[in-house]
């Protein structure tokens, strides 16, 4: 457990932070009703290492914080080839759909609020996407991290077929 969280330590240097929502949530009881906030962070270096985390506290700082030491508990990685992602995918969570696509260099990245901070942290510059169904910040996120968690890098799929990287992007010749 403390090794854990000394990486997180050395690592908490390199990640950047960002909030998407802090969202306030009431809870009507016998004696009135109790605040609270919501709140959803990510971190990411941009080379490829990516987390989502979500924090709920009775203040807004407390909160922010248990979101962003979810997100670096969170961490994935997340296979950008020449600044995109290596194949088209679908991401699924609940009622939200998130299809990302891989787009030319000079793109950018075409996405809502709440993919464009994944994808920016995870450091894809050009992707192309689509949000369908829910347009709840936090389902969306957690869609978006399965389609990454989805992704395969070229050296895996490699492996996977028994072919070197290079004939994977130009596609395999037939003998005779």
């Amino acid at each position: 457990m403390s090794e854990i969280v000394e990486k997180i330590k050395q690592s908490a240097e390199t990640f950047e932070e960002r909030i998407i929502e802090i969202r306030r949530t009431t809870k009507v009881t016998k004696g009135g009703k109790n605040l609270s906030f919501r709140v959803l962070a990510v971190v990411g270096n941009r080379e490829g290492k990516v987390g989502v985390g979500v924090g709920k506290a009775r203040e807004v700082p407390d909160a922010i914080r248990k979101a962003l030491v979810s997100a670096k508990r969170n961490i994935i990685e997340v296979p950008v080839v020449k600044g995109t992602i290596p194949h088209e995918v679908v991401g699924r969570q609940d009622a939200a759909k998130i299809l990302m696509k891989p787009a030319a260099p000079g793109t950018g990245i075409i996405a809502n609020g709440t993919v464009r901070a994944i994808l920016e942290l995870a450091g894809v510059q050009n992707v192309l996407t689509k949000a369908m169904g829910s347009t709840n910040p936090i389902v969306i996120a957690q869609a978006t991290v399965d389609g990454i968690k989805n992704l395969f890098s070229i050296e895996k799929i490699a492996a996977l077929r028994d072919i070197t990287p290079a004939q994977v992007v130009r596609g395999v010749k037939k003998e005779g």
